[in-house]
């Protein structure tokens, strides 16, 4: 194991989304204008995988994307932020996503397409290099593809991995948003298989079950700025997470982690306008 500095990677999906601010959600026959737009390659795995980065120095990235110039730009967006892409290429198109940020600062998600995932039979993905990580975080993909990640020393997933979990594929950890009805039902099919089952509650920090019965509680960490929007805060926590059960950390000192990498999300433009660095890692800031 690479004490303080794991090695560490994500196995998920990507997104190109353009974000727009507005006042608040339009109401049906509405019409709005939108300000402050712009676009990233986002979603779970590559905001997981951009959070573990900046934390690790690297991380890799295994996902599928389209043969089009969303899938090229998002290779290149994501190398400039740090990580290693590796990309199965499907004949459909890259999934775009739009994203409403209100004037509360909490996002509305808009998907169009199918979403792309790497799948353990994709020739080219070089799955044996998971088996050097000392921690995966997972977000999409196939059976075969969970079986890979699971070579890694530790093993984090979210519920969003929908069918390829609940097959008997052991977890270190499993991670959802415990106001989120479509994350709580997916999570039932693996809940068994997780040593650690987390339940983030936003401002109110969350609670978590470890097998062996016992349970407890984190509290939320304070913004160290204002709050600008929340897209991308629950996937740097859970990269956070990943990243400290990598570095061997105990339960509440990576569940506190991850709180702040939450925490620093929020009061960043987007999902990377400010994210938690090596450097404030290290210096304790």
């Amino acid at each position: 194991m690479h004490v303080g500095r794991p090695e560490v990677a994500v196995v998920g999906h990507v997104e190109w989304v353009q974000f727009a601010r507005l006042p608040q959600v339009p109401r049906a026959g509405e019409v709005a204008h939108a300000r402050d737009p712009f676009e990233e390659p986002a979603g779970g795995g590559a905001v997981a995988a951009v959070q573990l980065a900046r934390l690790a120095g690297e991380a890799v990235l295994v996902t599928a994307l389209g043969e089009d110039e969303r899938g090229r730009r998002s290779v290149s967006r994501l190398q400039e932020l740090g990580v290693d892409v590796w990309a199965a290429r499907r004949t459909a198109e890259t999934r775009r996503a739009v994203t409403l940020i209100d004037d509360a600062r909490e996002r509305t998600i808009i998907t169009f397409g199918e979403r792309l995932e790497a799948r353990g039979e994709d020739d080219g993905l070089p799955w044996n290099t998971l088996e050097e990580m000392d921690a995966v975080y997972f977000t999409a993909g196939d059976v075969g593809a969970l079986r890979a990640a699971r070579a890694a020393r530790v093993l984090v997933a979210s519920p969003r991995a929908g069918n390829a979990l609940g097959h008997g594929v052991e977890l270190d950890a499993l991670v959802l948003s415990g106001d989120d009805a479509i994350e709580r039902g997916e999570a039932t099919r693996a809940q068994s298989e997780a040593g650690l089952v987390v339940f983030t509650d936003g401002a109110r920090g969350g609670t978590y079950r470890e097998r062996g019965g016992e349970t407890g509680t984190w509290a939320a960490v304070s913004p160290p700025g204002a709050p600008v929007d929340s897209y991308g805060c629950g996937d740097s926590f859970a990269a956070g997470l990943t990243y400290a059960l990598g570095a061997g950390l105990d339960v509440p000192a990576a569940l506190a982690l991850a709180a702040r990498c939450g925490a620093v999300c929020l009061t960043g433009r987007g999902p990377y306008g400010r994210q938690l660095s090596r450097g404030e890692l290290e210096a304790g800031q």
